[in-house]
């Protein structure tokens, strides 16, 4: 089956919501392709080996979490962001970008993808908001922090930093992945037990040993994979796409 490029453009909207949260790049479809859509790749950033292995599958379209014109960066089109655009549009390759509304999505999103992973139940967002960028949960079984580290090294392929609390074991958590690191101040106001997140800053090391909360650092890259796999499952399932998810590893 296959949908014209602006009605793949309608239905990302009607189910990621960008116009619901602020974000520091456009969300939607950043460059124009060709008209059809039958052929999808997904992935997390819009790097030039994932465009190059979309044009060795002769995809349509690229989905990703990490797309470009981010605010504040140089608006000229020169060098490593030449050479990206200058393949998709040479190809005829929409791209299509969704960064805070994909984490965000309450099915679909980075955030509730990785927490299905790791066993998180009573989700609720760790914000006073709408819309919450972090969130917070519970384990069904308190765990210890060697427990909770084997488990994010299982789920995710990797060792996490881990910067263990004064406290024996781990019921309550909070979570952003990506570079969520600023989260865990309020996670430690609200007395949660543990903290996830992808990056680590050399502050946030200092804030959760001061704080009392056990924290782990599983990678950018690594704990963001999933909302772009959801979201293509998804398409293939209810609209019929062809798709396949391209992982570009990445040590971040």
């Amino acid at each position: 089956m296959a949908l014209s490029n602006f009605q793949l453009l309608g239905i990302l909207n009607d189910m990621l919501k960008p116009e619901l949260i602020q974000d520091g790049c456009p969300n939607g479809l950043q460059v124009e392709g060709r008209a059809t859509v039958a052929t999808l790749v997904t992935g997390v950033t819009a790097s030039q080996a994932l465009i190059d292995r979309a044009i060795e599958l002769n995809a349509d379209a690229i989905f990703v979490h990490h797309g470009y014109f981010w605010r504040g960066e140089d608006m000229t089109i020169t060098g490593m962001k030449k050479n990206r655009l200058a393949a998709l549009l040479k190809h005829d390759i929409n791209l299509y970008a969704y960064h805070l509304p994909l984490d965000v999505h309450p099915t679909l999103g980075n955030n509730v993808q990785l927490a299905q992973r790791l066993g998180i139940a009573n989700i609720e967002n760790l914000e006073a908001a709408k819309v919450s960028i972090a969130l917070k949960g519970e384990f069904s079984e308190s765990l210890s922090v060697e427990q909770l580290t084997k488990r994010i090294e299982h789920t995710l392929g990797r060792v996490p930093l881990v910067e263990p609390a004064q406290k024996p074991l781990i019921n309550s958590v909070a979570w952003c992945t990506g570079g969520g690191q600023k989260y865990i101040d309020l996670a430690a106001r609200l007395g949660i037990d543990a903290f996830i997140t992808g990056e680590v800053s050399e502050q946030t090391i200092h804030t959760a040993r001061e704080m009392n909360i056990h924290f782990f650092a599983a990678g950018h890259h690594a704990t963001e994979r999933f909302g772009a796999q959801a979201v293509g499952e998804f398409l293939a399932i209810h609209h019929g796409l062809d798709v396949q998810f391209v992982d570009i590893a990445n040590p971040a």
